[in-house]
């Protein structure tokens, strides 16, 4: 069976030697190179082409998402994996576009990176659970904040209106249910979907769903 070749980037050689160790012991790994820097990495990639390129976040000069980018870029059949201290949402989503497969904490157990280099040989995603965590809680913000702005262009009573849209009723139906003449209510329609930039009922309903109008209405009613 062969073996999966690894290139170590960091700029302390102590952990650059204690990786090396740490993997070489394992029968299906083998450590083909070392690189302090960005520039040394993609140099040792360009010579090297190994399989997993484990690279700290942090490097003098060019950081090792700059590094990741240009690799990516270059040899996109070579993985890397980011293995540093920190769990910024920032950096992670940064590692993330420059096209890691893997963002692991240091902090980790021995055993856990050597299963996540495995892993991503076998051509999965790893991340860190409190990486996983961070990033989880950062897209529940973004969604929220989302269905925040998609109605603020609307009034109270056009939200009414769009919420029943979105369940299918009639103008004449969302009328009896809110006390409105049907004209009344065909104008309100009109004036949500100029608001919304939609052209019809259906496409009003699915962005209504889409962004989860109940949650909205819901929210804005316990403000009251």
């Amino acid at each position: 069976m062969s073996k999966v070749s690894i290139l170590v980037v960091d700029d302390h050689q102590v952990v650059r030697l204690g990786l090396q160790t740490l993997l070489n012991i394992k029968p299906d790994f083998e450590v083909v190179g070392q690189a302090a820097t960005a520039d040394e990495a993609i140099a040792a990639v360009a010579v090297l082409q190994p399989q997993i390129v484990l690279m700290d976040l942090r490097l003098p000069g060019r950081s090792g998402v700059e590094a990741c980018r240009e690799i990516k870029t270059r040899w996109p059949h070579i993985h890397v994996i980011m293995l540093t201290s920190f769990a910024n949402d920032e950096l992670v989503l940064d590692a993330i576009n420059a096209g890691a497969e893997g963002y692991v904490l240091k902090r980790v157990q021995d055993n856990e990176l050597v299963e996540g280099i495995r892993a991503v040989a076998r051509g999965e995603a790893i991340l860190d659970p409190v990486v996983t965590a961070k990033l989880m809680a950062r897209v529940r913000q973004a969604e929220q904040e989302m269905e925040y702005h998609a109605f603020q262009s609307l009034s109270k009573r056009e939200m009414e209106v769009l919420n029943l849209v979105a369940q299918g009723k009639t103008n004449a139906e969302i009328g009896q249910t809110l006390h409105l003449s049907e004209k009344t209510v065909g104008n309100h329609v009109s004036t949500i979907l100029s608001k919304l930039d939609v052209t019809n009922r259906i496409e009003a309903a699915t962005y209504a769903v889409r962004h989860h109008i109940e949650r909205y209405l819901s929210a804005a009613n316990r403000e009251l």
